[in-house]
């Protein structure tokens, strides 16, 4: 796994987007509706660029060559009294490539870099009821309550989203 900076985002953006296109039409919830075409996945990819650029966004990316099989990227807030969490979001495993502990390591890729940086608590939010939960829920995040109809599925269902948190040990580093 690597943390792509601004320029390799931009160099992976057309796998990163098939991956995203991959993971709505199969029917994860990631914040899309299917189908989602590549164009508008690599739109969004690229529109990430400036906040890795800007370091609101870190990026992992699971590669074979050119092929992208998993991804996962923690948001950090911009407030100061927010510095010490971020949001982990878009932890996405290609189809392909599921069943193999991609997933797990991408999640514990993204919980070490935090503790790196000095972060001491990480949030996200998941579909109800998705396999997501169970990893999660195997690799310690607390569940703290279900939003009924927060976000719509990819096939446009209102589905409720489960809110989760893990408090990550400090290091003597800070960001």
């Amino acid at each position: 796994m690597i943390r792509l900076d601004r320029t390799q985002l931009l160099e992976y953006a057309g796998a990163l987007a098939d991956l995203l296109a991959d993971t709505v039409n199969g029917g994860a919830s990631v914040g899309f509706l299917a189908p989602l075409d590549r164009a508008q996945a690599l739109a969004w990819w690229e529109e990430r660029a400036a906040d890795v650029a800007a370091g609101r966004l870190a990026v992992w990316a699971a590669h074979d060559g050119d092929r992208v099989l998993g991804t996962v990227s923690l948001a950090f807030p911009a407030k100061p009294n927010g510095r010490h969490r971020a949001e982990l979001v878009k932890l996405m495993v290609h189809r392909d490539a599921r069943g193999r502990g991609l997933g797990r390591g991408l999640l514990t890729t993204a919980e070490g870099a935090a503790a790196e940086a000095g972060i001491t608590l990480l949030h996200l939010d998941t579909e109800t009821g998705s396999p997501a939960e169970q990893l999660y829920r195997s690799a310690g995040w607390t569940a703290i309550g279900a939003i009924p109809d927060y976000a719509a599925s990819p096939d446009g269902e209102l589905r409720p989203t489960t809110i989760y948190y893990k408090r990550v040990p400090a290091t003597a580093l800070t960001r």
